[in-house]
């Protein structure tokens, strides 16, 4: 059913006051595609991948492995697009060297290192309104420090200076960071990584309660809040040498999610060293793993027995199949491409 001619008229003459294209139609809107994170279940559980033209928090305790998450997100678009750009605001130092063995080409990072809180915010919105980079990242939260603060003694009170400023970027970012829903504008990646916190004096069912600094403002503006954790250490045996540490299963949970369903979790296993005996490298996932939890889940790979089906292709055992995918990359992007059609019902996979 077609819109009465008094809509439309009054929709021309709110463009006409206002600009073109303030105001459309929601079936005419132009929507920018989701940033992969570089893993399939990441990818899943997100809706697609990390939400452009948004701002994601990326959230965990120490050591769960936020950072690492962010640097595989940038090598996995890098590797998509050879131009891709990234802004850095290393409020806590960039190690360059453990971001190359991520797989980052570091050329394509701009670094700007500081701790102080205006100082970042206003690099932030500056680089995020000149549409010269494609993800604007911050690492993290918990070390900026704002001017207010930094002016203070030891001795001195500084209650909540530090979220009134935050609430205050917020207010600005989302300006900045939208893009044009009419023509096609270069879209933007924006993820700030923040940590966890005891939440003194409060109380939780679940455990001990958690918050987050910066007040609770930003989690309104935030798209997307993701929680990184570590489930388990992972081991690699060596014969007469015993076990050593290789990597870990991180756990995801999305927090919050406007794109997508929200409390969705998934697990991957990363690796901080190589673990010959499953043929993966330092700074890798095991995306084979992966594809074989979430082939079979939505039975895009075919589980009769014994044996295993993808496409006309058969494998005898669970080992067979694994080592084809571990082997053959051409087959691992088509059952990545396939789960992902599977996971959001694509016309492609309906009509599968």
């Amino acid at each position: 059913m077609a819109l009465s001619p008094d809509v439309v008229a009054l929709m021309n003459k709110i463009n006409k006051q206002y600009g073109d294209g303030t105001m459309i139609t929601a079936g005419d809107m132009r929507m920018a595609k989701p940033f992969t994170s570089g893993s399939l279940p990441l990818d899943i559980i997100l809706g697609g991948g990390f939400p452009a033209n948004q701002w994601t928090e990326i959230i965990g305790f120490e050591s769960s492995g936020k950072t690492s998450v962010v640097h595989k997100a940038i090598a996995a678009n890098q590797q998509a697009n050879p131009d891709f750009t990234t802004l850095w605001v290393a409020a806590e130092g960039y190690d360059k060297p453990w971001a190359e063995q991520l797989g980052v080409n570091t050329d394509q990072v701009i670094v700007h290192s500081t701790t102080a809180m205006e100082e970042a915010y206003q690099v932030m919105l500056d680089f995020a309104n000149s549409r010269a980079v494609d993800a604007i990242v911050l690492d993290s939260y918990p070390a900026l420090v704002a001017d207010e603060e930094a002016e203070k003694q030891m001795d001195e009170l500084g209650v909540a200076l530090g979220a009134r400023v935050t609430g205050r970027f917020f207010r600005k970012a989302g300006k900045a960071t939208s893009r044009s829903h009419v023509v096609e504008e270069r879209p933007v990646l924006g993820i700030i990584i923040n940590q966890w916190r005891e939440k003194i004096g409060a109380f939780s069912p679940q455990g001990t309660p958690k918050t987050t600094p910066g007040g609770l403002a930003k989690n309104f503006a935030f798209y997307v809040r993701l929680e990184v954790s570590r489930a388990e250490f992972l081991d690699e045996a060596t014969p007469g040498k015993g076990k050593a540490r290789c990597g870990q299963a991180v756990k995801f949970k999305t927090v919050k999610n406007k794109q997508h369903a929200p409390q969705k979790v998934a697990e991957t296993h990363f690796y901080f060293d190589d673990s010959p005996s499953r043929g993966i490298l330092a700074g890798e996932y095991d995306d084979v793993r992966d594809l074989m939890t979430w082939g079979v889940f939505y039975d895009i790979i075919r589980r009769r027995g014994r044996y295993f089906d993808f496409g006309d292709r058969t494998w005898d055992t669970k080992d067979a199949i694994i080592d084809a995918l571990r082997a053959e990359l051409d087959l691992r992007s088509d059952v990545a491409t396939a789960v992902l059609d599977a996971a959001f019902r694509t016309p492609e996979a309906a009509a599968a």
